[in-house]
C-alpha cells in the first residue's frame, strides 16, 4: 500500500509540474506574442504619422483620396477623421480630427438657414451643394459619405439631425420628429414632381380617400412646416408645394 501510494503521489507531482511548464510556456508565448503586436502596432504608427503628415492636404481636398484613407484606417479600428474625442490619439497627432467638426458646423449652418422653407427637412444632394458652396474653392469637395460621417458627430448634441430614406433618395432631418407614413409617402411622391403636391394625386397614386389625403398636407403644412399652400394655383386652384422636395439656386 505504501509503494502504491508513493507511486500515486509521484504521478501527481509530475501531473503538477507538466501543468506549471504548460503554463510557464504559454504566458511565455503570449508575452512574446503582446510584444510583437506593440512593435507592430509602433511601426504602424509611425508608418501612419509620416503618411498622413505628407498627404493631410490632399486628404482634406480630395474626396476619392480620403475616403480610400479612411477605409485604410477603418480596416485596423482608427478613425482619424472622427473628431478629438472619438478619434483620440490619432486625431490628435494627425492633426485631422478638427477637419470633421469643421464641416459639422457647416451642416448645422445650411440646415438652419433653410429651416424656414423646408421645415428642417433637406435633400442630401442639396445639403452636399449648398455646403461645398459654403467651403469655397479652398475648403476642398466633399461627397455624401463625409455627410453622412459628419452627421454622426452631431447626435450628441441631441438636435435630431439624421440621415432618413424617403422613397429611395437620402434626406437630412435637423429636427426632433420622426416622419409617419403619410408624410413619407407625400414626400416620396413630391420627389417626383418637384414638390408640387394636390390632394387628386395622393387619392390616385396611394388609394387614399379625400379626407386622408388633405389632412396629410394639411398637417405637413400647418403642423410641421414640411410645405406651402398656394390657393391660386392655376390648374386645380388648391396646390401644397413641399419645400423640401423643390430646387433652390441659393
Amino acid at each position: 500500500m505504501h509503494r502504491l501510494g508513493g507511486v500515486g503521489l509521484a504521478a501527481f507531482e509530475r501531473h503538477e509540474q507538466s501543468k506549471r511548464s504548460f503554463a510557464e510556456l504559454s504566458s511565455a508565448l503570449s508575452q512574446s506574442q503582446v510584444e510583437h503586436l506593440h512593435s507592430q502596432l509602433n511601426q504602424f504608427r509611425t508608418a501612419l504619422v509620416h503618411f498622413a503628415s505628407n498627404h493631410r492636404d490632399t486628404i482634406r481636398s480630395d474626396p476619392s483620396f480620403r475616403h480610400a484613407f479612411q477605409q485604410m484606417c477603418s480596416s485596423i479600428g482608427v478613425d482619424p477623421l472622427a473628431g478629438p474625442r472619438r478619434g483620440g490619439w490619432w486625431a490628435e497627432m494627425l492633426g485631422l480630427g478638427d477637419w470633421q467638426y469643421e464641416l459639422g458646423v457647416q451642416i448645422v449652418d445650411v440646415c438652419v438657414s433653410t429651416r424656414e422653407r423646408n421645415g428642417g427637412l433637406i435633400e442630401m444632394q442639396e445639403l452636399v451643394r449648398m455646403v461645398g458652396k459654403l467651403r469655397s474653392v479652398g475648403g476642398g469637395a466633399i461627397t455624401e459619405d463625409d455627410v453622412v460621417r459628419s452627421i454622426r458627430t452631431l447626435q450628441p448634441l441631441g438636435a435630431g439631425y439624421q440621415v432618413v430614406d424617403v422613397g429611395g433618395r437620402k434626406m437630412v432631418r435637423s429636427v426632433v420628429k420622426e416622419l409617419d407614413e403619410d408624410q413619407a409617402a407625400v414626400l416620396a411622391i413630391a420627389q417626383e414632381t418637384g414638390g408640387r403636391m394636390v390632394e387628386d394625386v395622393l387619392i390616385q397614386r396611394k388609394g387614399w380617400n379625400r379626407d386622408r389625403a388633405r389632412a396629410a398636407l394639411d398637417n405637413m403644412l400647418l403642423r410641421d412646416g414640411l410645405c406651402w399652400l398656394d390657393e391660386q394655383d392655376e390648374q386645380c386652384g388648391r396646390a401644397y408645394w413641399v419645400t423640401s422636395a423643390m430646387r433652390w439656386d441659393t
